[in-house]
């Protein structure tokens, strides 16, 4: 193609790797367009469907709960860490040649776990389901902007980073029973089928090409190995940690000793290296450091939505498939996002996009923070399609902000740029759900300590329930003491649920203060930026 038509100077891409952009005809950028919707939507979708249905997955495979949710954990620690190969690949194989090497790797690791359902194989589905959904966003965003103008081209990136957050929500529209059928036959068989598409996909509409050069350096390969083998490590704990429990599990500890000894030698490699693969001096710079937390942040935040109101709702006993209704709206709320989102996009107004993106979700939080053990997905719409929104308002306009503070120090930045968002948005959702999964436990504990040292047996409304709880099970319990004893347990099940549900709210409420405390961080940013401005315009 290269040698059919000469590009101008204009169409050169600004990165080694990156297509070049020409101008298209309608029929082209339509298609480029439907491509890239479809490859930033699905990205995600093959990992969600074994993340939202982790115990349907877990019993075929014959897993314990801890073990099937290593399986999302490995997926997040290489969708993180691919990054700091596939930028550097594309540029000196090609993005198709780069592409499609995984997908077809991605549909073999599913054929594969037809014939052999086993743990191992399901770990390398999830390997290779990282490093294709890592390969997928970055594809998405360039089909998407090669269906834009040339002044509109940032709108790929807004529209395909925020399409990749759907991920989840159109995974809990699939039944569990086309899943785990006949030994999760309809998970693999999505899957292949996905990676399969996908690949036809590129292949009958390529992209234009882009220039190669040779980018790996000898080194790279050791920082490779060594910050990979880290946040496997580092994602184990923070995903079976909250499992195994923290302080009960030894070979947490050490293996989270190890982790910290291979990411540092990872940094003192980078460190030494006069053309490091990462740029930690940039990332530790003010501004690098601040977009960071806050996309970490709040990344944490949007946990609520993917662990506290799944959580909630499966404590009042309902199953995914139940779900489906709720997360279809919130679907609906995260395309209207990034509308949102691509509607009102300028670099001035980026930071007032987060902020707007923060205070909605603390608002969706708040509205969570009243549930009791009768709430269901009716009452929850609101507040989840406030999330969702804020999710995809949020997540666009934060790429792109970092993407215009790399540009200004050019593309050698680009691996340290792409490699700390990952981390931010993959590592960062596993650390969320960790976070409030344990202040759930702890503070369920604590009010179910304060909630059963106000149950007195001489209190009349207390034996009254235990009486009452026995006498449902007169017919099949003929002993009058058993039948007590099981009226005092169904009364502390009660209990417990109630402490639960109470842990939850006050979850709910710290994922609002975090959220509004980011908020007044970024509002803070922005006075001092327009008292700089004022400054500098009277100097």
């Amino acid at each position: 193609m290269s040698g059919e038509h000469a590009f101008a100077p204009d169409e050169r891409p600004l990165f080694a790797g990156s297509p070049f952009s020409p101008s298209h005809p309608v029929g082209r950028r339509l298609g480029y367009f439907a491509i890239g919707m479809f490859l930033a939507a699905t990205s995600t979708f093959g990992n969600a469907l074994t993340t939202v249905n982790t115990g349907g997955v877990a019993g075929p495979l014959g897993l314990y709960a801890a073990e099937a949710s290593a399986l999302p954990a490995i997926y997040v620690a290489i969708n993180a860490s691919a990054n700091l190969s596939l930028v550097k690949a594309r540029a000196q194989f090609g993005i198709p040649q780069v592409t499609s090497f995984l997908l077809g790797l991605y549909a073999l690791a599913g054929l594969v776990h037809f014939g052999f359902a086993s743990f191992w194989a399901a770990v390398f589905v999830r390997a290779a389901s990282g490093m294709a959904a890592a390969a997928l966003i970055t594809l998405g965003i360039y089909y998407l902007m090669q269906a834009m103008p040339p002044k509109a081209k940032p709108l790929g990136a807004v529209i395909g980073m925020g399409l990749s957050q759907l991920g989840t929500p159109l995974a809990r529209l699939v039944p569990v029973e086309v899943l785990v059928d006949n030994g999760l036959w309809g998970l693999h068989a999505l899957e292949v089928a996905l990676a399969l598409f996908s690949l036809a996909l590129i292949l009958a509409l390529p992209l234009p090409p882009s220039e190669k050069s040779p980018a790996f350096a000898p080194r790279d390969y050791l920082t490779i190995i060594l910050a990979t083998a880290g946040l496997l490590l580092f994602c184990q704990i923070i995903g079976q940690g909250r499992m195994l429990w923290w302080s009960d599990t030894p070979w947490l500890g050490m293996a989270l000793a190890a982790s910290i000894v291979l990411l540092a030698a990872a940094f003192l490699n980078e460190a030494s290296r006069p053309d490091p693969l990462v740029h930690f001096e940039w990332i530790g710079t003010w501004g690098i450091l601040r977009f960071a937390a806050v996309a970490l942040v709040m990344r944490l935040a949007l946990a609520e939505q993917t662990y506290g109101a799944v959580g909630l709702l499966t404590l009042g006993g309902l199953n995914n498939d139940q779900l489906a209704s709720l997360f279809a709206v919130v679907a609906i709320a995260m395309l209207l996002g990034i509308v949102a989102a691509a509607l009102t996009l300028s670099e001035r107004r980026i930071p007032w996009q987060v902020l707007l993106a923060a205070l909605i979700i603390a608002a969706g939080a708040w509205l969570d923070s009243e549930a009791t053990t009768l709430t269901r997905p009716a009452q929850l719409i609101m507040s989840q399609a406030l999330i969702g929104f804020g999710a995809t308002l949020f997540v666009g306009p934060a790429l792109l902000y970092g993407f215009l503070r790399m540009i200004q120090r050019g593309g050698d930045y680009l691996v340290s740029f792409v490699v700390t968002f990952s981390i931010t948005q993959n590592v960062g959702g596993l650390m969320g759900s960790a976070l409030l999964g344990s202040m759930q436990a702890v503070w369920a504990r604590n009010a179910n300590n304060a909630l059963a040292a106000d149950l007195l047996a001489s209190d009349p409304q207390v034996a009254a329930r235990i009486s009452g709880g026995g006498a449902s099970l007169a017919p099949v319990l003929v002993d009058p003491v058993q039948r007590a004893a099981q009226g005092a347990g169904l009364l502390g099940q009660s209990v417990a649920r109630e402490a639960a549900v109470i842990a939850f709210n006050d979850v709910f409420r710290f994922v609002a203060i975090l959220a509004l405390a980011t908020a007044a961080f970024i509002f803070a940013n922005i006075l001092v930026a327009r008292y700089r401005e004022n400054t500098n315009d009277r100097s």
